[in-house]
């Protein structure tokens, strides 16, 4: 297995006790991101599992509809991406991507688990849950967004950057950067 099937694997297990967390009569609470409750924003999270798999000619079925089980549907995309990560070849696929060309296991290290970070924390402010960020994950996210350049800033992805105080920890810096309050 590699480092990021493995920490692919951490970070989707975090976001499955996430979801697992949220109070029943929190599901439709807003979340950070503009216009999406907590329940759209796990949706979204599945969804870009399905996408990127799909960028190999992967089709995970058999996930049950977010709207009926959050925790069950994240399981069953989170297990095919999982199931590809550790297959060295099913990680080594190539295709043309966002950025040029990448490995399925480059993409989902780049975007889908800086998704994994940053909704896990956007998931547990609309629900009143464990805001915290492992530096190391901060790092990461950070790592990532050097290379998004002006991407990052499009219609759907992150919103302006706000101000942090001077003295704030590197998470809350994060955030920041990527336009959110914290």
């Amino acid at each position: 297995m590699s480092e990021i099937a493995d920490r692919y694997r951490r970070l989707s297990t975090e976001f499955a006790d996430r979801i697992a967390a949220v109070p029943p009569d929190r599901w439709a609470s807003p979340s950070p991101c503009d216009d999406w409750t907590a329940l759209e924003l796990v949706q979204h999270v599945v969804d870009t599992q399905s996408m990127f798999l799909g960028l190999v000619g992967r089709d995970p079925t058999g996930a049950p509809p977010v709207a009926d089980d959050p925790a069950a549907a994240w399981k069953a995309a989170s297990a095919v991406v999982q199931a590809d990560l550790d297959d060295p070849e099913r990680a080594g696929v190539t295709f043309q991507g966002f950025f040029g060309e990448s490995t399925f296991e480059q993409a989902v290290d780049r975007f889908v688990n800086f998704d994994l970070v940053v909704h896990r924390w956007d998931l547990a402010r609309a629900t009143g849950g464990d805001e915290r960020i492992d530096p190391e994950d901060v790092e990461h996210v950070m790592a990532a967004v050097a290379g998004f350049g002006d991407a990052l800033r499009t219609q759907g992805v992150c919103g302006p950057e706000v101000e942090a105080a001077d003295d704030a920890d590197p998470s809350v810096r994060m955030l920041a950067f990527l336009g959110r309050t914290a």
